[in-house]
């Protein structure tokens, strides 16, 4: 997420001295990471008359919220090329104006970081893992200028990062700031597996506690799906320095996160790289290379450039994170770590009920709910809201929207959404190869590519109208059907009162979050922070009283509940729902028929793509 992708691929195809400025040099050591420190120098030279604007960022690529990394910043002193102190003032709470320099400013901090993500930074006696604008400050006008990084290291740590090694200055190297912001880097005792696949270097360097047969297996697991993915376009894309890097830090202090980048991702997660938390760990690494073709290269126009400096909203998220939410999940199926009921338990059936339960996608469009990511994505705010019955996410309505499509497309149009994909990325980001100029896509262009693709411009133009502009749900019972795929009450015929308690032990009462549109406890007239004290005249010590007494009863059966409101204590009569869960299974487990057609429809859609 750069200043512009032309930008970008103008400065990577120029030579470093054809840049003809001075690069902004950074060096970033560690003499108290045992307390989370970094110690920060950044040399601004060359510069023009007048103060210089030291900012730090306020939002991140990939984020979309605003994190005000400055909050973490501090012991700020400035000097001249020949040492003298300069004036430091504060004009904004973002950063520092240095005044009285003689062209050369000499700016240091300490950087506090306990946080391993990928937005934040975390430091500590064994690893530092630094998302750059949570890291590094820099200079209102000095963007364009190329940046050098030092890292002092501490004994026994490497450098794992998309930046490009300079070995005769022991530096690394990005062409401007949009680039040193999209940079990732991990420092530690890394681990790392490298392979070439068509023509490229794929390297995963790892920081973990688990064994090197344990990562071995790990990466032959990530090798399938890099094939997988690269079969879905037809190629990889053509890394600007030639190599993707994946950056993970597997250690049990790093808090769970994927995060894209242009030549590289960060991977953060405490799961170890063995049992069930290998395969989580998959998913991420699969969602996020996906990302290196859509939204790293395939970018949305309203996105560009990428504003440090405020929150960035976009119409598009939809498709740039829900479409690759639901490939994340398909490549584990292509690459073999999931098998069909798998697949159906842990992507298919999540993203159908989310989408068909949710008060929020039946009133709210993915455009729309794309334009809430600021307030969604990692925000922070202290006040109550609603979201649960306004909200899905756009990694949900977009992945599920993306499972419709692609049934809609392989039943009526004998064609793909990989076949969709292609052609978005031959439009849209493949141009941005070779130094090309980019072309971020609009909405318009997004429907119009679907309609050359299926050779049917009124439905592309239905569809989205009726379920990316609008919020008309898909009818999956009848979309998956050819697959032999079947859409069914998870709990069917359990009573449920649809809503989510917090038991408290020492009084027996459940709390109550948000009540849900239509749920029984709404329709009553509950809301978030009432305490339930007696369902049909029992106290709740703990949820599975809870679940007895509610497999004592049916559907549409009425029963009193008593509860602490605002205005004090009330009994109503709640009429109790079917438990609404959905899960979509094959209809082998469904014990329906199965065809010669479905296998080969399911066969078609979910078998391994790669030669």
């Amino acid at each position: 997420m750069r200043k512009s992708a032309a930008t970008l691929l103008l400065a990577l195809a120029l030579p470093f001295g054809a840049l003809a400025q001075a690069p902004v040099q950074y060096t970033v050591a560690f003499p108290n990471a045992v307390h989370h420190e970094a110690q920060v120098t950044v040399v601004f030279s060359e510069l023009p008359a007048g103060p210089l604007q030291v900012r730090m960022a306020r939002s991140s690529p990939g984020r979309y919220a605003l994190h005000e990394f400055a909050k973490n910043v501090y012991d700020v002193k400035a000097t001249d090329s020949k040492g003298k102190a300069l004036n430091v003032s504060r004009p904004d709470p973002y950063g520092w104006d240095v005044s009285g320099h003689d062209g050369t400013v000499r700016f240091t901090y300490t950087l506090f970081g306990d946080r391993t993500d990928g937005t934040y930074a975390g430091i500590d006696a064994v690893h530092a893992h630094l998302n750059m604008p949570a890291t590094l400050a820099y200079g209102k006008g000095q963007e364009q200028r190329p940046a050098q990084v030092k890292f002092e290291l501490p004994t026994g740590w490497q450098v794992a990062t998309q930046l490009r090694p300079e070995a005769a200055t022991g530096t690394y190297y990005a062409p401007h700031l949009q680039y040193l912001m999209d940079s990732p880097t991990s420092l530690g005792a890394q681990k790392v597996r490298s392979w070439q696949h068509q023509g490229r270097t794929i390297e995963m360097s790892v920081l973990h506690e688990g064994t090197d047969a344990e990562l071995d297996a790990y990466v032959d697991q990530t090798k399938k799906i890099v094939q997988e993915a690269a079969a879905i376009f037809g190629e990889l894309p053509a890394y600007d320095f030639g190599r993707y890097t994946f950056v993970a830090n597997y250690l049990p202090q790093t808090s769970g996160d994927g995060m894209e980048h242009r030549n590289s991702t960060s991977l953060t997660s405490n799961r170890p790289l063995r049992g069930p938390g290998a395969i989580d760990n998959l998913g991420t690494v699969s969602h996020e290379f996906f990302h290196a073709w859509n939204v790293e290269r395939i970018r949305p126009r309203d996105l560009e450039p990428f504003d440090f400096d405020r929150a960035n909203m976009s119409n598009s998220l939809w498709f740039a994170e829900g479409f690759t939410q639901y490939y994340g999940d398909l490549l584990l199926r292509r690459a073999g770590v999931f098998s069909d009921d798998q697949y159906c338990q842990e992507s298919v059936g999540p993203l159908v009920g989310a989408m068909l339960n949710s008060p929020g996608a039946a009133r709210f469009s993915p455009v729309q709910m794309s334009q809430q990511a600021p307030f969604v994505d990692a925000a922070a705010a202290i006040d109550p809201n609603n979201r649960g019955n306004t909200y899905l996410s756009y990694y949900y309505i977009g992945g599920a929207n993306a499972l419709a499509l692609d049934m809609m497309l392989r039943q009526n149009h004998k064609t793909t959404l990989d076949a969709y994909m292609r052609a978005v990325w031959q439009q849209h980001g493949k141009e941005q190869q070779n130094y090309a100029p980019a072309k971020p896509y609009t909405l318009t262009d997004l429907q119009r590519i679907l309609g050359e693709v299926s050779r049917d411009t009124a439905f592309a133009g239905q569809f989205f109208r009726q379920h990316i502009l609008g919020h008309e749900l898909p009818k999956f019972n009848e979309l998956l059907a050819p697959a032999g795929l079947t859409v069914r009450r998870a709990r069917a015929g359990q009573a449920s009162l649809m809503s989510r308690l917090s038991f408290n032990a020492a009084d027996s009462t459940a709390s109550l979050g948000s009540t849900l549109v239509g749920s029984p406890l709404y329709q009553a007239g509950l809301d978030r922070e009432d305490v339930l004290r007696k369902i049909d005249g029992q106290r709740l010590s703990n949820a599975k009283a809870v679940q007895d007494l509610l497999a004592a009863h049916k559907p549409g059966d009425v029963v009193p509940v008593e509860y602490r409101t605002r205005g004090g204590i009330r009994t109503v009569q709640v009429t109790l729902a079917e438990d609404p869960t959905l899960e979509v299974v094959t209809n082998e487990t469904a014990k329906k028929p199965v065809t010669k057609a479905m296998k080969k429809f399911r066969a078609d859609w979910l078998n391994g793509k790669a030669k």
